[in-house]
């Protein structure tokens, strides 16, 4: 019997994804009170004119969160991430630069000087910043579905205070 016609076989591959940032534009829309979000990149542009390195933005009376900061601070050899807490004055400009509440503690938040990432893409982007495995594991990670990533995340940050607790004042300085 012979072949009259073959079908090559179509090999599937995951799709090469980069991470979506959340891009802070001037010409986003009005936020609550006429305020828009472009408005607050132009006022907070003096946080990258002297050093450009990116802000990480974390709750600074999580214990978890605190932890956190120690462990990239402790795997980020080049010192390429500054940090800063959600609760400052500063944290609360860079909050509403990438987009959020100013009083929005729910989430890490990186900010680059032209955009933020939030939730689980900031974890993945700060990953890519400091010392080995890790940058690897980030690239690994990009592959699984962001709603996955952030429903774990969102269920990590839901209970951090009930499963690691909180502390009166901010550790990191």
């Amino acid at each position: 019997m012979a072949l009259t016609s073959f079908t090559p076989l179509t090999v599937l591959r995951p799709p090469v994804r980069h991470l979506r940032p959340s891009i802070a534009a001037v010409s986003s829309p009005p936020r609550s009170g006429g305020e828009r979000v472009g408005d607050w990149v132009k006022a907070t542009n003096d946080f990258f004119e002297q050093d450009s390195r990116p802000i990480m933005l974390f709750d600074g009376v999580c214990n978890l969160c605190n932890g956190g900061v120690k462990f990239v601070r402790d795997n980020d050899g080049k010192r390429s991430i500054r940090y800063e807490a959600l609760q400052s004055e500063a944290g609360k400009k860079l909050l509403r630069r990438s987009g959020r509440a100013p009083d929005d503690i729910s989430s890490v938040v990186l900010v680059e000087r032209d955009r933020s990432y939030i939730k689980s893409e900031a974890v993945l982007k700060i990953m890519e910043y400091i010392n080995l495995p890790f940058p690897q594991m980030a690239f690994f990670l990009q592959f699984v579905p962001l709603f996955i990533r952030n429903f774990v995340y969102d269920n990590v940050a839901d209970n951090r205070y009930a499963i690691f607790g909180r502390s009166e004042s901010c550790e990191i300085q």
